[in-house]
């Protein structure tokens, strides 16, 4: 079936989102957006959340997102290729 990864990765990535707006210094998040270098934190409430907590989660989301996806996407075509042997 096609776009069951998109459905892993979106599940992983609200789930990273919502965590992380609860423990905003989990990481990767953190680490990357100090990586950015001279980038501010600011207390701009976006939906009444602090920019920098709302950006630390997105990229929590998409860093977890993407290793859940690529995780999925080995096990399936390795279960695959063990069927078709």
């Amino acid at each position: 079936m096609k776009g069951e990864g998109a459905i892993v990765f979106l599940t992983v990535f609200f789930a990273m989102l919502l965590a992380t707006l609860a423990y905003s210094s989990m990481p990767p998040g953190r680490q990357i957006y100090n990586a950015l270098g001279g980038v501010p934190d600011t207390e701009y409430l976006v939906l009444g959340i602090p920019t920098t907590t709302l950006v630390i989660a997105v990229f929590n989301g998409v860093v977890y997102g993407i290793i859940a996806w690529l995780i999925f996407t080995f096990a399936v075509r390795t279960i695959r290729a063990r069927k078709t042997v």
